[in-house]
């Protein structure tokens, strides 16, 4: 039998503890997660797609998840997934309004790409209000990351605001 694979996509800027909710539950349902990182030209990021790699391979290395590969990608995702044969596209939601997003997104993957299947997790009560754009915004004024990031992604956060 041939192992199950999915894909964890996202512009994870910064990998948050939401995020990372989201994968650690996912590969308890798959054989192997790939978190995918989007290069989005539409947004203007924080860290280089070359740094949120680097990011994220070491965050899920120090939280010891085995069946996770980091990678990077700057094609439709529908074209990612050929790539990398995997017909499973794993998405976090917090609220009504991601849901709505994603679900548009899901449907127009699905025409793109008829095999792909999207599986939507709603974000644990701990971690459904955390988001990349809230932490960058806490972070910009100076406030506290404790318990929306880890210590080593808040430090690289508040290196890029000073």
């Amino acid at each position: 039998m041939s192992d199950k694979v999915a894909i964890y996509p996202g512009t994870f800027d910064p990998l948050t503890f939401g995020h990372l909710d989201i994968l650690e539950r996912a590969c308890i349902l798959f054989d192997k997660i790939i978190l995918a990182i989007a290069y989005n030209s539409k947004k203007s990021p924080l860290f280089t797609a070359t740094e949120r790699v680097a990011i994220a391979e070491a965050e899920v290395k120090k939280i010891q998840i085995p069946n996770v590969e980091v990678m990077s990608f700057n094609t439709l995702l529908v074209d990612f997934a050929k790539t990398q044969k995997v017909k499973i596209i794993i998405r976090g939601i917090r609220a009504v309004s991601d849901f709505e997003y994603e679900f548009q997104m899901a449907y127009i993957n699905k025409k793109l790409f008829s095999e792909l299947e999207t599986i939507f997790l709603p974000a644990s009560e701990k971690s459904h209000f955390i988001s990349a754009t809230l932490v960058k915004e806490v972070a910009k004024l100076g406030g506290n990351l404790n318990g929306l990031v880890s210590e080593n992604v808040a430090k690289q956060i508040k290196n890029k605001f000073n």
